[in-house]
């Protein structure tokens, strides 16, 4: 198997090329690493780089440049597997990683074109690109240094590399869950003790171990790569003893009266109660509450409870009965945030959903589990009806999730539509 780097500083490649598991596998002939530099392809004192078309300021690799290096690797090695690096390109994760080594061992020849300056020509990636690479949402001077971590990345799953085999296959982003923690001597240092089940001998117990920490681990920081992943049953039931637990509240007071600046409140209808209450229920909360201090629409709303809690609601509908069982209605958000605190010990720290910017008042993306989860505290989301939550009660808030936007200028969503959204964005598996 061979790999061709193409670049504008083969140098830089000397030290990295003769470092650790990377030069024993050269030496082993599992694979074999050749750099080619761009200026070997043009006549002495000739440019590898002209200026890019348009106003925009830079310098770009050119393309008849790029053309005779590949010509010339390939006439060398072999028709190869062509890998570009760009922050357009497809991020580079795990299962990607191990295609292009399935790719490397098929095809036995991978070139790898990183660029410098302003990159290269559109056309190049156009006619060669059999692949475009992003190491993440970020840029750095050059494809250089992703080139190597493609290298080092590969390297690891070509059979024989790596001494032992179970080291590949429990690492981190081989499953669903990141690798549990490791440890070794002193058992004692700076005051922190090695756990002693670890050192206890009980392989079945350090394997249960291992196997919670390593979930617990993913949850609280890496929950977008779990979400994303493909889990089995038990894994899945695992995860979820980590995600704190999440609460709903609708409030039908402290809300603004639409058309007004007037604090008011709303009349609850049904569909909001039943709809809600199945997306809580998809997604795992753990209650949802309905706020109103109105006696005739608590008069209401419980009558609807009662038949589906207490009456012929399971036998007319088993799994409606189900999501309406986790309802309650209560006369203010104080008395929900009592009724969280005294099942969990703990106050839930509390999310508001407004469109309406809060200065005071931190703003997460869905992307910031590991933000709000950190605090190890249940998770209260409050979600507004009529003209939107009142600006007393949003500032009493921990955290404010951006607004829920598309492409079109319309934004016009029903709670119940909004809550489902929130829901599957916050929770929901990819």
């Amino acid at each position: 198997m061979k790999i061709s780097i193409l670049t504008v500083f083969p140098d830089l490649y000397n030290c990295f090329l003769q470092t650790s598991l990377v030069c024993r596998a050269q030496e082993a002939d599992l694979i074999k690493i050749q750099t080619h530099g761009f200026m070997s392809f043009v006549p002495p004192k000739q440019r590898i780089d002209s200026p890019t078309f348009g106003p925009s300021a830079g310098m770009l690799i050119r393309p008849d440049v790029v053309e005779k290096a590949v010509e010339a690797a390939e006439q060398q090695d072999g028709k190869a597997f062509k890998i570009f690096f760009s922050p357009h390109g497809k991020k580079l994760d795990q299962p990607l990683l191990q295609a292009l080594a399935d790719r490397l061992q098929q095809q036995k020849h991978l070139m790898l074109i990183p660029a410098r300056y302003e990159g290269m020509d559109a056309r190049v990636e156009q006619h060669y690109a059999d692949e475009i690479i992003s190491m993440g949402d970020f840029v750095l001077m050059g494809g250089d240094i992703p080139a190597m971590m493609l290298i080092e990345g590969l390297l690891r799953l070509i059979p024989g590399v790596i001494g032992k085999q179970e080291s590949i296959e429990r690492e981190s982003f081989r499953g669903p869950f990141v690798d549990h923690p490791e440890y070794t001597a002193p058992v004692d240092w700076k005051g922190m003790q090695v756990p002693e089940i670890v050192r206890s001998g009980h392989h079945a117990a350090i394997e249960a171990w291992r196997q919670e920490q390593a979930a617990e681990r993913t949850v609280l920081s890496h929950f977008s790569w779990l979400r994303s992943s493909k889990m089995t049953d038990a894994e899945r039931k695992l995860a979820e003893k980590y995600i704190p637990n999440h609460y709903a509240v609708l409030m039908h007071s402290e809300v603004m009266v639409r058309g007004s600046d007037q604090i008011g409140t709303t009349s609850v209808t049904s569909l909001d109660i039943h709809d809600i209450a199945r997306s809580a229920k998809t997604y795992g909360l753990a209650h949802y509450f309905i706020v109103t201090p109105l006696r005739d629409q608590q008069n209401i709303v419980q009558t609807l409870l009662d038949f589906w809690q207490k009456g012929a609601g399971f036998a007319y509908n088993e799994s409606r009965f189900e999501a309406l069982n986790q309802v309650s209605l209560l006369d203010s958000l104080d008395q929900v945030i009592a009724e969280i605190e005294k099942k969990e010990g703990k106050k839930p720290l509390l999310v508001v959903t407004s469109a309406r910017e809060m200065s005071n008042i931190p703003t997460i993306s869905y992307e910031d589990q590991a933000v709000v989860w950190a605090h190890k505290r249940p998770v209260l989301l409050i979600f507004g009806t009529g003209g939107g939550l009142a600006q007393e009660l949003m500032e009493r808030c921990d955290y404010r999730l951006k607004p829920i936007i598309g492409f079109s200028d319309y934004n016009h969503l029903s709670v119940r539509s909004a809550a489902a959204v929130i829901f599957d964005r916050w929770l929901g598996i990819k």
